[in-house]
């Protein structure tokens, strides 16, 4: 770990929800979202200042919904002609929840993007996926996710990138960092996110307790869990499944948020 000026001065992050950051807002999804991404920025940008170098250039081009390949076939391109020194790569997630989702093809995919990136000098930061080890319904999909963090890992050693170590975060495995859609992270959640980037770029976090998990709760007695798990479905696993029946994402139509460089105060 190092407290040294980070080196980097044009931030572009790249990805679905995760990155776009979905449900870091008090007023919503539909709200302006702010995530770990952006809060990555953040913290770069302050210590660029107290350093006396000018504030972080940031972009964030992530949409959610969005597939892997999309992301590579559309958001890459974008970032290299903003001419980043950073990159944060990061999507798969709404692959994986498919059964049918091939996950050696899309470590390919995403090692040509990374090699790509590289290449033209750019540093990268990917993200492992989270463990699903304590969600029943979300449990299903944990051994293709933990293949394709393998795949992850054995990518950022073979080009020299850096990797955020989601699966490994103790205090993600808590309920309360999870929104209501049990899908995206609070505002906490997505700024403990944010300390791991920092430690895995190789800067020592903001915070020291980042990863401790939270003191526990009493355990939801059973019936009052079994509502919560009904009023889930109907609000949220319901919906999904719709739009994917009829092809749909719940980014169509949508642009980034922060499409063009710009410095952060």
């Amino acid at each position: 770990m190092s407290n040294q000026t980070p080196p980097w001065s044009r931030y572009v992050a790249l990805g679905d929800s995760f990155t776009e950051g979905l449900w870091d807002s008090p007023d919503g999804p539909e709200a302006p979202q702010r995530g770990w991404a952006d809060l990555l920025a953040a913290h770069l940008s302050a210590r660029r200042s107290a350093a006396g170098e000018p504030p972080l250039q940031y972009a964030n081009l992530a949409i959610r919904g969005r597939l892997l390949r999309p992301i590579l076939v559309e958001q890459v391109p974008a970032a290299l002609a903003l001419g980043p020194d950073l990159v944060s790569l990061v999507g798969g997630g709404n692959d994986t929840l498919r059964p049918s989702a091939d996950v050696d093809r899309m470590a390919r995919n995403l090692e040509d993007a990374v090699v790509r990136l590289r290449r033209a000098g750019v540093d990268v930061l990917l993200a492992t996926g989270m463990d699903a080890v304590d969600s029943p319904l979300m449990r299903a999909t944990r051994s293709r996710v933990g293949i394709y963090n393998s795949h992850i890992w054995s990518i950022a050693r073979r080009h020299g990138a850096y990797v955020v170590d989601v699966w490994g975060m103790r205090s993600l495995r808590d309920w309360r960092m999870w929104s209501e859609d049990r899908i995206h992270l609070t505002t906490e959640g997505h700024a403990r996110v944010a300390q791991a980037a920092l430690v895995g770029l190789g800067l020592a976090p903001d915070q020291e307790d980042w990863d401790d998990p939270l003191t526990p709760l009493r355990p939801t007695p059973r019936m009052r869990k079994a509502r919560e798990d009904a009023a889930w479905v109907r609000a949220h696993v319901y919906p999904w499944a719709t739009r994917r029946l009829r092809g749909r994402s719940s980014g169509d139509q949508r642009v980034p948020k922060r499409p063009d460089l710009s410095p952060l105060d």
